[in-house]
């Protein structure tokens, strides 16, 4: 029995949610954040990602990045950079934000179901979007303004003469989040998002990129083209960090090696050893900042 969940034992159906496969309206990834006591220097490793500074949050030390369908929240508030990173100077994946048809429907099904809420507190002209805890202490947010009108409509201020939407580079994407988790935990995991989400397992034949560790699972979505994956790996054995977190980003393009050759022009250092290397399945960066990676994988979206 999972210790992530309450209440793990499934109940009909609301009416609000008539599809069995996508309880939520899942709709895939609306942004990732990072926490980091320095967002100067997790900023200028973004921009050699590709990604533009677009705009600045009304009331806290926060900044948005974009390219393409991206985006990444640098969440430099101190109390939240601290409280994130326990203390470390490394940014640390903070949260991620869900695309769903109904946030609040969203919300108060998956707390029926045991997960666990996350108290907001909306400061003047700030929207409040419900989350739940994740790994690590992260946070699991749910928004359903992501077409016409969007969160950062309220809560954001543009960047004057920035174009607010940078094309991506290479074709690049979101294809999903690599989660480390504690020791013999997958079964917890795999229960938690496939009871709050309808995430699905994977068949283990079906692997992507250059890293094939772990367990995957893949999301529902509304549009097929915006269906995500997860991939939770289990710490090898004799391997003192057991620490569960979100650990990297995966990014899908549609060749991996065009992209690389783009993003080595950037500025962006790629890990070449005889066990992991670029090729054409995917691609690893080296790491940033003491904890920042990105992983490419390949992948073709649809427009």
């Amino acid at each position: 029995m999972s210790d992530l969940l309450v209440n793990p034992s499934r109940e009909p159906l609301q009416a609000s949610f008539s599809d069995a496969a996508n309880p939520l309206g899942l709709d895939g990834i609306e942004f990732i954040e990072y926490a980091t006591p320095k967002p100067q220097a997790l900023g200028q490793v973004l921009e050699m990602m590709g990604f533009k500074p677009v705009a600045r949050h009304r009331s806290r030390e926060v900044q948005l990045y974009r390219q393409g369908d991206l985006n990444i929240v640098v969440n430099g508030h101190p109390s939240d950079a601290q409280g994130a990173g326990h203390g470390s100077e490394s940014p640390t994946i903070s949260a991620i934000a869900l695309r769903v048809r109904d946030a609040r429907a969203a919300y108060h099904y998956v707390r029926e179901r045991g997960a666990w809420e996350v108290p907001t507190h909306a400061e003047v002209m700030e929207l409040n979007i419900p989350a739940i805890h994740g790994a690590g202490g992260s946070r699991i947010y749910f928004v359903d303004r992501y077409k016409e009108f969007s969160i950062y409509d309220v809560d954001f201020i543009p960047i004057p003469s920035v174009n607010q939407k940078p094309a991506a580079t290479a074709g690049l994407h979101f294809f999903g989040v690599v989660q480390y988790i504690g020791p013999e935990r997958s079964y917890d995991w795999i229960e938690f998002y496939n009871a709050l989400f309808g995430m699905a397992l994977i068949p283990d034949e079906e692997r992507f990129g250059i890293m094939p560790k772990g367990t995957l699972l893949r999301s529902p979505a509304l549009v097929a083209a915006n269906s995500f994956m997860l991939q939770l790996i289990e710490p090898e054995l004799n391997v003192i960090d057991t620490d569960e977190r979100l650990q990297r980003i995966g990014l899908g393009v549609p060749d991996v090696l065009a992209a690389v050759a783009e993003l080595r022009k950037l500025g962006v250092e790629f890990v070449e050893t005889q066990v992991t290397h670029t090729e054409s399945r995917g691609a690893i960066t080296k790491t940033y900042l003491g904890s920042v990676v990105f992983e490419l994988v390949h992948s073709e979206k649809a427009a």
